[in-house]
């Protein structure tokens, strides 16, 4: 999982590489100043002799010519030094801290990027294990921690123990005796750090799944807002936002509240030792074995020690906290997309809109016992305008869905332009079909890059001409930007229509050789989806337009009609033929009419 991971962070391995060596640089320099101290006390003030002092800290001063120096002197000039090697320390941190930020932010860039990047290899499928909200967790919260967690890696994985090590071991140098306390503290904090690990890391996993929840809660209610406000519910969101946000709260409280506990414990054990180390120390100097500065030193490295394990400690909260995240991120990287290239010619390009269904079989759930669509044969020329009715449920968006390997079909074999779906790459494919869903996405940019989605090489005549096939021309046209007139999220500031008819632009203007119109006239007028039927026939030459529809108007001049039933074929053939043969043809035909005459 770790592996995964840091290859995200390679970009930036210098960066990476060159904070810990600052590090240590910086480790050694403030590990050295409590030596330099205690010989200011021990010889500069008490008067005492170097014999038996650091052999490091009396070749530094004898450089200087210090240890020909007594008294005044001799405190001014190993104070200097000490002031010295204190800028340096501070240097060496403040360089660390910048690579270490520059490592840790890169790396959380491309790890986000990353993610994305999987995302958008997903099919739909994939798309369909994830909520919207965890993925939106996942590329926030979820890679914030970890970039957070190997911000603090870079620096104190390697500071803490550094300096742990190096002061216990200049405090054994002191005096081994005050030293093994902390050699019997130590195993204590680390069994009681485990134990805190081991209870702590399933809950903060729960407590991401909540997170995933109320981003899920604040996504549809902002997207659904003008729902929420028609339908007088916002009394009702607040309560349900509430609710989620109160489990967020709740599972937050439950998962913190056992790795708080880790710091007073982690404190009351170094002071502990703080009240020993004084103690002991106190008769050892009593008694002679020890000088005053030295003591002084010690206590200092005692300082650090316990700079060092809080250190440790935070690494150990933060890390119980990210390694929730990084499996959550793991698990999207990590994911295979349902729909890939593999055996895919990258050479071969889609030669004309003909699609044909052999007998296929399709299923979202592979493991699932019923099929959506159970054992479809169609075949539909190049050129041909084809319509698609059904009930609600009969899975007449999954059967073209399948054209663009939106989703990839259980069984059986599905060609397009006479090659198997398969055989193209997904890119190839694709570019060749376009689809009008049934949720028209707009994006937040002006009408033109939105239209030009479909092609971004187009000209502004080019535009103009699939905006007036799509009866989108004259609405634009009325706004005072015209097609510069900027689109907020999701085009909300245009009609459920208007929004239909750019949709359709923008897959016109791709020129497509299977052209798939998922209801995508619902929300227009039967005269203006007369006319851009109209304006299909005139455009499309030989491409294949697809039509799904609950009017029947919208589709009773096609050259055929498809029935379909429960993910079946019930029918297929032109609108006076299935009049004659089709029940469920006949009496959705009927009912429109009388629809129509009771409105009339």
């Amino acid at each position: 999982m770790i592996l995964n991971l840091l290859k995200y962070a390679k970009k930036y391995r210098w960066f990476a590489m060159l904070s810990p060596l600052c590090i240590l640089v910086e480790v050694l320099i403030e590990v050295f100043i409590p030596m330099m101290m205690s010989l200011i006390v021990d010889v500069g003030i008490n008067g005492g002799s170097l014999e038996g002092k650091n052999a490091v800290a009396v070749r530094l001063i004898s450089l200087f010519g210090l240890h020909e120096k007594t008294g005044i002197a001799f405190v001014l000039g190993v104070g200097g030094i000490m002031v010295v090697l204190a800028i340096l320390s501070l240097l060496a941190g403040a360089a660390a801290a910048r690579f270490a930020a520059t490592a840790g932010v890169g790396f959380g860039a491309e790890l986000r990027r990353g993610v994305f990047d999987r995302v958008q290899d997903f099919g739909f499928a994939n798309i369909d294990r994830f909520s919207t909200g965890s993925l939106v967790t996942r590329l926030t919260t979820d890679i914030n921690v970890i970039q957070n967690t190997f911000m603090m890696a870079v620096r104190m994985f390697v500071r803490a123990p550094f300096m742990f090590v190096m002061a216990i071991t200049m405090a054994v140098s002191i005096n081994k005796k005050l030293a093994l306390i902390f050699l019997i503290v130590a195993p204590l904090i680390g069994v009681m750090m485990i134990a805190i690990g081991a209870r702590a890391f399933p809950r903060f996993e729960r407590m991401f799944k909540k997170y995933d929840r109320i981003n899920t809660a604040i996504q549809e209610n902002l997207i659904g807002i003008r729902v929420v406000k028609a339908f007088v519910r916002a009394k009702h969101e607040k309560e349900k936002f509430a609710a989620t946000n109160d489990d967020l709260r709740d599972a937050s409280v439950f998962a913190e509240k056992l790795v708080v506990i880790n710091e007073p414990l982690m404190t009351l054990a170094i002071y502990s030792c703080i009240i020993m180390i004084l103690w002991f120390g106190g008769h050892i100097v009593t008694a002679g074995g020890m000088q005053i500065g030295e003591l002084i030193s010690f206590i200092t490295y005692v300082q650090q020690i316990l700079m060092a394990l809080m250190m440790i400690s935070m690494i150990f909260v933060m890390t119980i906290m990210s390694r929730a995240s990084m499996r959550r991120v793991t698990a999207v990287l990590t994911e295979r997309p349902d729909i890939t290239d593999e055996g895919a010619d990258p050479g071969l390009a889609v030669p004309d809109g003909s699609v044909e269904f052999r007998n296929v079989c399709f299923k979202y759930d592979k493991n699932g016992e019923k099929n959506v669509l159970d054992s479809v044969d169609l075949k539909i020329a190049s050129g041909e305008t084809i319509g698609v009715i059904g009930p609600t449920g009969s899975a007449k968006t999954t059967l073209v869905s399948l054209i663009p390997r939106l989703y990839d079909i259980t069984s059986g074999e599905l060609l397009v332009g006479g090659h198997d779906v398969k055989d193209y790459t997904v890119a190839n494919l694709r570019e060749s079909v376009s689809m009008v869903l049934q949720n028209n996405v707009l994006f937040s940019g002006t009408i033109a890059e939105n239209l030009r989605w479909g092609n971004e090489n187009a000209t502004d005549e080019e535009v103009a001409r699939a905006a007036r096939l799509a009866q989108a021309d004259e609405f634009i046209r009325s706004f005072p930007d015209g097609y510069e007139t900027y689109l907020g999220q999701g085009g909300v500031n245009v009609s459920g229509g208007q929004k239909q008819r750019l949709c359709i632009a923008r897959a016109l203007l791709k020129k497509p050789k299977i052209l798939i119109l998922d209801d995508s006239t619902s929300a227009v007028d039967t005269a203006t989806d007369r006319k851009i039927r109209e304006g299909f026939r005139s455009l499309m030459g030989d491409t294949t337009v697809i039509i799904i529809a609950q009017r029947l108007n919208s589709v009773m001049d096609a050259d055929r009609i498809i029935v379909l039933d429960d993910g079946r074929v019930d029918g297929v053939g032109t609108h006076e033929e299935l009049l004659a043969t089709n029940r469920i043809y006949s009496e959705v035909w009927n009912s429109q009419q009388e629809g129509a005459e009771n409105d009339g």
